[in-house]
């Protein structure tokens, strides 16, 4: 018996489960892989470089559907779900971060998602972060062995020398007995333990942020892995723990880009020709904040408010719960950097050309000030400044803003429909909806029937059966015949929407029954899985006949 169970996900990194036979084992991992595999010390040409002609690789690679199964980007992959397959010499590629991915996106693309990943004599302390960034699963000791024999001293920020072993910068059993051997297994074993219940808590591309930086070819990477399509497919469109950007990478993580696109794409603005840009406050909600309360006061409804920030861009008030939005912290220095600015630039010339004001009012200071100047000769729009000094919230800033609105209408609530339109790409035509309790615990109802909740974790809106019937596409995962009784697997999903990203609320429909739920996978490793939970079910309502 084989079989791979992928049980959590932070992007392309995984935590999850291999079985061969009797031996169970939880990846990211390094063991003695000979012992699974006994196979390994036996079988000949199957270890060929990845930047090998496609002509020496069809002649030589052996193809015997021994476990684990070799790979190679020239060949076609004869991989089945629960395969664990093997990627020779891909360590000869760290130093060529482009190709390094470039070759990994294709040859991930060739084998169903739940196999086990294992990459042989790679694996150190201080690369088996990106290793597991990059979809790797299962490693070996042959590296940090090796590291041995040379009297390279490991850990996770870089290799020293052994004589500093007993310098107390570790306090592992190798060390205390002087065997080198042992502490740089040890070093290795306890990285991927720690990378493992990050992942699982859902924080480990922020570990990694810090990982990586040992090594510029560690942070090309990274960078690579961010911006490829693997990685937005399988990143989760919320989080249950804080977003930190921390450092200039941030800006260009999937999160904030899939905001910023979903804000210019998707997002359907309130009926208002009045733009208000305020800056945003260290509490999140931005509402729950006395400087918010304070501004929202001055503009008393007669504007749509627009919060002003880093690393996101824009903010709509009428969207602020939604991930990251509410969760997101970065460090406050007063200083925008070059590609900040340039960026967020970008998403206000986007944002105001699609969607075009009578007014735009800036009561901003500082960079943000000199930001919206840019977008607005960029976009060709006039902006309007209230404030003239750096005390945006004292009585007469505040006032200058209050009279700069003099004459305009209030503007009606927009929550639903703004965070319908974000969240599902649809514009909601429900009229009398009515937004009950404050935040975290809000609801909408029209009389008696709720139709939506937001999630306080998860800042998305919930729909109930009859809020999805508000909704009429989009979101819809297909099973077979048959009433849940738990959980939807993998196997069970026929169809499924291909925006679909882990997190995001789904309908489930089958001829049996209909469920509300959270999706744990993507679309596409929803229908190329044969294993794991697909949809973390909420209700379910069968159906008649």
């Amino acid at each position: 018996m084989k079989v791979v169970e992928v049980l959590s996900r932070d992007g392309t990194a995984r935590y999850g489960r291999l079985t061969i036979g009797e031996t169970t084992i939880h990846f990211p991992t390094a063991c003695d892989t000979s012992r699974i595999f006994p196979s390994l010390s036996e079988r000949g040409l199957t270890n060929i470089p990845a930047i090998e002609s496609p002509e020496f690789v069809h002649r030589f690679l052996v193809r015997d559907k021994i476990q684990p199964i070799p790979l190679h980007i020239h060949a076609d992959a004869d991989v089945h779900s629960g395969d664990t397959v093997i990627t020779p010499n891909w360590h000869t590629l760290l130093s060529r971060p482009r190709d390094f991915c470039q070759f990994l996106d294709k040859i991930k693309s060739s084998a169903p998602p739940d196999t086990c990943w294992y990459l042989p004599g790679a694996a150190l302390p201080e690369n088996a972060a990106i290793l597991v960034h990059a979809g790797f699963d299962l490693f070996d000791f042959i590296a940090t062995d090796l590291a041995t024999t040379q009297g390279i001293f490991c850990l996770p920020d870089g290799q020293y020398p052994e004589q500093i072993m007993d310098e107390g910068l570790c306090c592992c059993q190798g060390c205390s007995s002087g065997n080198l051997l042992e502490h740089n297994r040890t070093a290795l074993k306890q990285e991927l333990s720690l990378i493992a219940r990050r992942i699982r808590n859902g924080t480990f591309r922020e570990y990694l942020d810090g990982r990586c930086r040992t090594r510029p070819e560690f942070v090309s990477i990274m960078r690579h892995i961010e911006r490829s399509e693997r990685m937005e497919l399988n990143t989760p469109v919320s989080r249950t723990g804080p977003f930190l950007a921390t450092s200039g990478d941030s800006i260009h993580r999937v999160e904030v880009r899939r905001f910023a696109n979903r804000l210019v794409d998707r997002y359907i603005p309130p009926i208002a020709d009045v733009a208000v840009l305020i800056p945003c406050s260290a509490k999140k909600p931005y509402s729950i904040s006395q400087s918010h309360q304070k501004f929202s006061r001055a503009i008393g409804r007669r504007a749509h408010e627009i919060i002003m920030t880093s690393p996101l861009g824009l903010v709509p008030r009428d969207i602020e719960l939604c991930y990251p939005a509410a969760a997101y912290d970065v460090p406050v220095t007063g200083y925008w950097d070059h590609e900040e600015r340039y960026l967020i630039t970008e998403t206000l010339v986007r944002y105001f050309t699609r969607h075009p004001y009578r007014r735009v009012i800036a009561h901003l200071d500082g960079d943000a000030r000199i930001i919206a100047q840019d977008a607005a000769d960029q976009a060709g729009f006039e902006i309007e400044f209230t404030c003239d000094n750096d005390r945006l919230t004292d009585h007469t800033s505040l006032q200058a803003l209050s009279e700069a609105l003099d004459g305009e209408r209030k503007i009606k609530s927009h929550l639903v429909k703004g965070m319908i339109s974000f969240q599902f790409g649809y514009d909601l035509k429900a009229p009398n909806l009515e937004i009950k309790g404050s935040y975290p615990k809000q609801v909408v109802k029209r009389g008696r029937n709720l139709y939506f909740s937001t999630d306080p974790v998860h800042g998305m809106i919930r729909p109930t059966f009859d809020g999805w019937s508000l909704i009429e596409t989009g979101y819809r995962v297909y099973i077979d015949d048959f009433v849940p009784q738990g959980d939807i697997l993998a196997p069970g999903v026929i169809d499924v929407d291909p925006v679909i990203r882990p997190g995001d609320e789904v309908l489930v429909i089958g001829d049996k029954a209909m469920t509300t739920g959270r999706a744990m996978m993507s679309a596409d490793e929803m229908i190329r899985s044969s294993r794991g939970i697909a949809v973390r079910v909420r209700k379910v309502k069968k159906l008649d006949g």
